[in-house]
């Protein structure tokens, strides 16, 4: 394994963001990149971000349903640093990894919560992006650090300050197991909603 080089960090729930993104620029020497408000956000508290538009050379299109649905953001997660051939490839694009992806979804449960919610909002908060990008994390998650919880920010920071920018396969593991129950109750919540609203 190889100490965290670059992260990616688009988020709905802002809780604790800041000292967490604060720590893996400051302290490991982290890129960050980041989307929309959550680059804003950084930005304002004084970190350096890249934006993801200016990291893949594509602007945000369609109202921002397309920001980090990007052949680089995706083949950055989901390469293989064991295999030589996909290193080559990602060298010959001029492509860097991204070793951590730290993403939480649009409120899709708080949205619909409201009563007088109407259709078309409900659909829009429907994230596309996030639950690709927790998905291919946690996929290649021995190569790869998905966090989809705030709740892991205080822990994941400790390991990774105590094995210097890295985490043990056990703790990527773990976190990949929370990114799949999070997307997999996302899908199961928007299916009910829409069963609902035939």
């Amino acid at each position: 394994m190889a100490k965290i080089k670059q992260a990616l960090v688009s988020v709905s729930d802002k809780t604790d963001l800041v000292p967490f993104v604060r720590f893996l620029a400051e302290d490991l020497g982290v890129g960050i990149i980041s989307t929309g408000g959550t680059a804003r956000s950084l930005l304002e508290n004084g970190l350096k971000v890249t934006e993801v538009a200016d990291y893949t050379r594509s602007p945000e299109l369609l109202d921002g349903r397309v920001k980090t649905l990007h052949p680089k953001v995706h083949a950055g997660i989901l390469y293989r640093r064991d295999v030589p051939a996909h290193a080559k490839q990602m060298q010959t694009m001029g492509w860097e990894g991204i070793d951590l992806v730290c993403v939480n979804l649009y409120p899709f449960e708080s949205v619909i919560q409201k009563p007088d919610t109407p259709f078309e909002e409900a659909i829009e908060n429907i994230d596309i992006g996030g639950p690709c990008l927790l998905r291919a994390a946690a996929k290649n998650h021995v190569h790869v650090v998905v966090v989809p919880d705030p709740k892991d920010y205080g822990w994941v920071q400790a390991e990774l300050k105590e094995l210097g920018g890295d985490l043990s396969q056990a703790s990527r593991r773990k976190l990949a197991q929370t990114a799949f129950a999070r997307t997999s109750v996302y899908d199961q919540t928007i299916s009910r909603y829409l069963a609902e609203h035939k």
